[in-house]
């Protein structure tokens, strides 16, 4: 069974590597673990590195020749091999199974994938997992921002108060990247004690990447306060309402769709739906009835006629009510 990023930093500071790693899932977070990983194999005596980067025309067999190959400058060697797209396919599928199966000696390989989910598993991981050590990274959920940030000031050698952290969570809105940058700024403009929300206010710039996805996503999930500080953040931006609602009523037919259907499997399957967002559906669907999702549709014709200058009113306003029952069906009056 995958290692959680917890016991991996416990794993990371034995005495010897094992014969086989991989690590999938977030692009930074992989990658930072991958860079820890090398550093280990340095101290622990690994002075030699080869790298491949899997591509469309990569020789599989060059997995099994290097691990053949004797080492001319050190006694122990780290094979690096980079899988972005997280799907080795049928023969390099079989060529990691067969280096599991019998690993040389003083040789470790490092398998990095920056893609990764359910369906990128198979027969070949279940068996590297089963020889070596498997991590999956995943980024913090919604409500793991806080705790994600905490472990991460802490691990710079920063403290804050949860009013400065949340402030951060906020302006960061989900951006991975962005707040780990922000967080190595506070190292280096702050130093030293604990951060309040006035100073985090201060030292931290809005980095917010507002996007229509995830003003979707949050009004779906039920998060109606997220869903409109998001589009909030695009009418800020100068993001036109028009192409917004596109990809809103795209997602409100979904749903009708779901809701219209007999077996919600079946139509998920149908819809392409991964698992996540086949969750996030389903949950939707249990907060309100059909009719509920068609009157958001015809609410979303009528912004759409306000937005052309078809019908009288405050489109975004009417948008703002409209992102507020999808998320909170109760607040369906506000259709009125």
């Amino acid at each position: 069974m995958p290692l959680s990023p917890g016991q991996w930093q416990k794993a990371l500071a034995a005495d010897r590597l094992d014969a086989v790693y991989m690590l999938a899932g977030e692009q930074l977070l992989v990658l930072e673990a991958a860079d820890a990983l090398r550093a280990r194999a340095r101290e622990l005596g690994y002075g030699e590195r080869e790298v491949f980067d899997v591509g469309q025309h990569f020789d599989w067999n060059d997995l099994a020749r290097a691990g053949a190959s004797m080492s001319l400058f050190a006694s122990r060697r780290l094979i690096d091999l980079r899988l972005p797209t997280g799907r080795p396919g049928i023969e390099g599928a079989k060529a990691i199974t067969a280096f599991c199966a019998d690993p040389p000696p003083d040789v470790t390989l490092l398998v990095t994938a920056m893609e990764w989910s359910s369906k990128h598993d198979g027969a070949w991981s279940r068996k590297l997992d089963a020889s070596g050590t498997m991590v999956v990274f995943n980024a913090p959920r919604p409500g793991e921002w806080s705790s994600w940030i905490g472990a991460r000031l802490a691990s710079r050698g920063l403290s804050a108060t949860p009013d400065a952290i949340a402030l951060l969570a906020e302006r960061v809105e989900g951006n991975l990247l962005a707040a780990a940058q922000e967080i190595d700024k506070l190292a280096v403009l702050h130093g030293e004690g604990r951060i309040d929300a006035a100073e985090m206010e201060t030292l931290v710039a809005d980095s917010a990447r507002y996007d229509v996805f995830k003003l979707t996503d949050a009004a779906f999930l039920g998060d109606g306060a997220r869903a409109l500080r998001i589009l909030a953040g695009l009418r800020s931006e100068g993001d036109e309402l028009l192409a917004l609602m596109g990809w809103l009523v795209n997602q409100l037919q979904l749903a009708l769709r779901l809701a219209n259907a007999q077996n919600f499997a079946a139509q998920a399957k149908t819809e392409r739906l991964w698992q996540a967002r086949e969750q996030l559906f389903r949950q939707a669907l249990r907060r309100a009835p059909r009719d509920h999702w068609l009157q958001c549709l015809a609410r979303a014709s009528r912004i759409d006629r306000m937005v052309k200058g078809r019908e009288a009113g405050n489109p975004w306003q009417e948008a703002e009510r409209l992102i507020a029952a999808i998320a909170e069906p109760r607040a369906a009056r506000a259709l009125a």
